[in-house]
């Protein structure tokens, strides 16, 4: 997610008509997203689905979930502070969200830091039609088998390369896995897709990888081709920060400024402005 701002890789950059397509249609459509997610990183993750140009519900109990996943464009599961109880409302909501053909994001946070969160995060993968699974380069490592380190909710890292690590999980669960990191990486089973729009500073504040998820989920509610929609909300996101960036003092000024260019981030900047390798061949 933060990105390499100083490498050109315009050669083989996505058409930017694409992307910006993709934008303009979460925000004429203004799709609702409904979470079941953290209660650290809330409040962020449904008003940066706001500037994303989507709709926000943040709902999970078991009693109201099926019914309010069934007005929704898109579902994020987020295991960031996990119980049982919640598991529960995430699979009941889930498995209706199947049903409907509405897309499941799942960010499995700190999914290898215990035992709990790894194996909840392979139940939802199991018992659900999971569209994305969004997660750091640690969380990815796990569920993959390759290899990832996670300490607490933040990424230890990988000790392979990338996109193999993405390509193995693709294969291990049967989804399209991006993983965010310097360069957040994407792929399905017939592509991977590069983005490296992004700034340090999304590293030094929490949430970022929450919010990523739900800007995600925002593109997925309009969109057909989950590995696309995917990239295209991550060069967004990604671009946000980067201009974010520019004026804040801080890691408090820089959220501040996140939401608000994300807000004023036009389908024309994202077309111009996205550096978004791909597709290329698994």
């Amino acid at each position: 997610m933060p990105g390499n701002t100083t490498e050109d890789s315009s050669a083989n950059l996505m058409d930017g008509s694409i992307l910006a397509g993709l934008l303009a249609a979460v925000r004429s459509h203004r799709p609702l997203v409904h979470h079941i997610t953290n209660s650290v990183t809330i409040n962020d993750c449904a008003n940066i689905t706001i500037s994303a140009g989507a709709a926000p519900v943040m709902a999970e109990a078991p009693e109201e979930v099926a019914e309010m996943v069934s007005a929704a464009g898109a579902l994020v599961l987020n295991i960031g502070t996990l119980s049982q109880g919640q598991v529960d409302a995430m699979l009941i909501a889930g498995r209706r969200a199947n049903v409907l053909g509405i897309p499941v994001i799942l960010d499995p946070v700190g999914a290898g830091a215990t035992r709990f969160r790894t194996e909840t995060a392979w139940r939802l993968l199991d018992s659900l039609d999971v569209a994305v699974l969004k997660g750091n380069t640690g969380e990815i490592g796990v569920l993959a088998g390759t290899g990832g380190s996670v300490r607490g909710v933040d990424s230890g890292g990988i000790a392979g390369d990338p996109v193999e690590t993405v390509r193995e999980c693709v294969r291990a669960t049967g989804t399209v896995v991006a993983m965010t990191g310097d360069v957040d990486v994407i792929a399905d089973k017939r592509r991977v897709f590069q983005v490296r729009n992004g700034n340090p500073m999304m590293d030094h504040l929490s949430g970022t990888g929450c919010m990523a998820a739900s800007v995600t989920a925002s593109f997925a509610a309009i969109a057909d081709d989950y590995a696309v929609s995917s990239a295209a909300a991550l060069a967004a996101f990604g671009l946000a920060g980067e201009r974010a960036a520019a004026g804040a003092r801080g890691p408090y000024s820089f959220r501040t400024a996140l939401f608000d260019e994300l807000s004023v981030l036009t389908p024309g900047d994202l077309a111009e402005h996205a550096r978004l390798e791909g597709p290329h061949g698994v």
